[in-house]
C-alpha cells in the first residue's frame, strides 16, 4: 500500500512531517521517504530501507539536520520516494500512492513524446514515481500535468508535489484512496490517514473531493482542479488497513468496525459459544461490536507481542511473514482449553494463516473455533491498489475452491452472490478445507451499511468484480 503527509509552515516544518509520516507506517513495510525545502539549503531528501527497522529509528539524525517549512513524506511498498525532479515545470520534489496497470504503455508513449531515458531499479522495474513525473512533465503546468497523469494512468494515482513556493496535494481521480486536509495557525497538512495531525496541533478542514487538486501555502489552501462528481472509494479501506483512530469521509474506522460487528451478530442468533474474540488487530473492532450486540463475553485468548515485530517492518516475503504472524500469538490457556470461542477477523483472502491460527488454538486445547469475516469472500484481485501482496486471483481460497469444484470460471457470478447453492458450497468446502468449526461471511449489503455512506461512492471490486 503506502502513505503520504505533506505540510506548509511559516517555521521549521521537520518535526511535524517526520511524526505525520511515522504515523503512516501502517501502511507499509519497504520504505519511508522525506523531503523538505529551505529557500536557503533548498530541497533536501532522505530515503531509507524499513524492513529490519522501525521508521523512527532510521530517521531520527535526518530530523536533526533537515531544515524546511515545506516537506513531504511518505511510506512506500514499492520504489523509493520522493523523487527530485527538474524540468522545463522547475525543480519539484514527488510521492505517490496508488497503482499503475499499464506500465509499459506509458513508458513506450513518453519515449514517443521525446523523453530520452528512465532510471531502472532492481529487476529492470522502471520507478513508477518517474513515469508520472515524466506524464507530468508532458504539460505546460503543474495542475495540467497531474490531471493528465491521472487521466492516463489505468489504476489510480494520488499524490504530493512539492514546489520552492508550495505542495500540490492531488485526489485519486475516483477518490478510492484518501486525501484529508488539516490546519492550524500559520500552518496546512495534507495526509492519507486523518488522525496523524492530531497530536500535532492541527483540526480537521476537509477530504479532498474525488480528482480535487489543491495548492498549499502557510496562508491558504485554494483548489486549482475541481473535483468530480463520481467517486469509489475503497470500502476495504474500513474494514482493514485504515487505521483505528482514522476517519474517511466522515466515517469512523472504529464506529465502522463496530457496526459490522454488531450486523454479523444480528445475523447469527442462537449460536453457543463461551468468548468473542477478534484476530489482532484489526479484527478487535469487529469483535466488540458482535460481543456488544450479541451480549457474548469479548475475551482474548491470545495476545499479540509487537515490541519486536511491529507491522511496520514485517518482511515481505510470504514464508517469513507467516513465520512472523505464528510467533506474534501469546496465548492465554486458561481462555482456550476446553472453550468454544468465536473469532472475528477483518477477511480471510489465502486463508494460510487463519489455518495456522485455528491449528494454533486446538493445539492449546479449543474446543470449538468458529469464525466470521469482516468482509465477503475475496474473489478478485485488486486493481486499483496495492494493499494485497497476492499474485494471482488462485491465490485466493476463494477461487481454489471454484477451479477445484468446476474448473473454470464460468459460474463465478453465481459464488459472488450471497444467497446461491454455489456460494453456500464454497463456503462450507473453506470451512473444511480451515478446520473450522463453522464459518459465514459478512454480506455486501451488510458492509455498505456499516460504512453509512451512498453505497454508489463504495469501490467493491475484490468482492464482486464489477468496475466503478
Amino acid at each position: 500500500m503506502g502513505g503520504l503527509f505533506g505540510v506548509v509552515s511559516r517555521e521549521d516544518c521537520t518535526t511535524d512531517l517526520f511524526f505525520g509520516t511515522d504515523y503512516h507506517t501502517h501502511l507499509g513495510a519497504r520504505r519511508g521517504g522525506l523531503s523538505v525545502y529551505d529557500s536557503q539549503m533548498g530541497f533536501q531528501r532522505s530515503i531509507h530501507n524499513i524492513e529490519n527497522a522501525p521508521f523512527r529509528t532510521k530517521f531520527e539524525k535526518d530530523v536533526t539536520e533537515m531544515i524546511g517549512r515545506m516537506g513531504i513524506g511518505c511510506i512506500s511498498d514499492t520504489e523509493p520516494q520522493p523523487l527530485m525532479i527538474r524540468s522545463h515545470l522547475g525543480s519539484y520534489a514527488l510521492t505517490i500512492v496508488g497503482r499503475i496497470n499499464n506500465i509499459e504503455e506509458l513508458v513506450d508513449e513518453v519515449f514517443r513524446n521525446g523523453a530520452s531515458h528512465f532510471t531502472e531499479s532492481s529487476g529492470s522495474v522502471i520507478n513508477n514515481t518517474e513515469l508520472v513525473a515524466a506524464l507530468i512533465n508532458q504539460c505546460d503546468n503543474i495542475p495540467e500535468g497531474i490531471r493528465y497523469a491521472q487521466s492516463k494512468i489505468d489504476g489510480s494515482l494520488t499524490l504530493l508535489l512539492m514546489t520552492s513556493n508550495g505542495v500540490y496535494a492531488a485526489r485519486d481521480l475516483m477518490g478510492r484512496t484518501p486525501m484529508i486536509i488539516g490546519k492550524r495557525e500559520g500552518a496546512y497538512c495534507a495526509c492519507f490517514e486523518s488522525f496523524s495531525y492530531l497530536n500535532l496541533g492541527y483540526r480537521y478542514e476537509r477530504d479532498l473531493g474525488p480528482g480535487e487538486i489543491v495548492y498549499m501555502t502557510p496562508e491558504h489552501c485554494e483548489t486549482v482542479m475541481q473535483p468530480n462528481n463520481k467517486m469509489k472509494i475503497c470500502a476495504f479501506l474500513w474494514i482493514y488497513y485504515g487505521y483505528t483512530t482514522s476517519c474517511y469521509e466522515g466515517v469512523n474506522v472504529e464506529v465502522m468496525r463496530n457496526r459490522c460487528g454488531a450486523l454479523l451478530a444480528k445475523r447469527d442468533q442462537g449460536i453457543d459459544v463461551d468468548y468473542v474474540a477478534g484476530i489482532p488487530d484489526s479484527g478487535n473492532g469487529h469483535a466488540i461490536g458482535y460481543a456488544n450486540e450479541s451480549g457474548i463475553c469479548f475475551a482474548r485468548p491470545f495476545i499479540k507481542y509487537t515490541p519486536t515485530w511491529p507491522r511496520s517492518f514485517t518482511p515481505a516475503h510470504q514464508s517469513l511473514r507467516n513465520l512472523i504472524a505464528r510467533m506474534k500469538l501469546i496465548p492465554v490457556e486458561a481462555l482456550i482449553r476446553d472453550k468454544k470461542l468465536l473469532f472475528l477477523d477483518d477477511s480471510i483472502v489465502r486463508g494460510t494463516q487463519m489455518r495456522e491460527t485455528v491449528d494454533f488454538l486446538y493445539g492449546h486445547g479449543a474446543k470449538e473455533v468458529h469464525v466470521r469475516s469482516a468482509s465477503p469472500p475475496s474473489m478478485f484481485g485488486c486493481k486499483y491498489l496495492n494493499f494485497s501482496r497476492s499474485k494471482s486471483e488462485m491465490d485466493l481460497i476463494a477461487r481454489q475452491v471454484i477451479r477445484d469444484f468446476d474448473g473454470d470460471d464460468r459460474y463465478l457470478n453465481d459464488y459472488c452472490t450471497d444467497d446461491t447453492e454455489r456460494y453456500h458450497a464454497m463456503v462450507e468446502e473453506i470451512r473444511k478445507r480451515l478446520n473450522f468449526t463453522s464459518l459465514k461471511y459478512h454480506l455486501l449489503a451488510d458492509v455498505k451499511e456499516a460504512v453509512g455512506i451512498d453505497p454508489d461512492m463504495l469501490c467493491t471490486y475484490c468482492w464482486t468484480g464489477k468496475e466503478d
